[in-house]
């Protein structure tokens, strides 16, 4: 088996609600960004503005088309791990 080869991920193209079919690391490589399958969102937009981070990196690839304008809370539910019933 060969070993995985990560691609890279220009964060000018990088856009709300963008999703990968792997987890996304920062550009060291390690340290994880973005889990799998996770909507990017205006928050990780500042992350990657704000400590001047110009790649990101991925074994997987680009599952979702981001969208200019979606609104924080569309992805709200998603993040929701459990529910508790009163």
């Amino acid at each position: 088996m060969g070993e995985k080869k990560f691609s890279k991920i220009d964060c000018k193209e990088l856009k709300l609600g963008m999703r990968f079919s792997a987890p996304v690391f920062f550009d060291d490589g390690e340290n994880m960004f973005l889990g799998e399958e996770k909507a990017v969102k205006n928050y990780h937009l500042d992350a990657i503005q704000r400590w001047n981070i110009d790649h990101l990196l991925t074994y997987g690839h680009l599952v979702a088309e981001g969208k200019e304008s979606v609104p924080e809370d569309l992805y709200m539910l998603e993040d929701l791990e459990e529910v508790e019933e009163f």
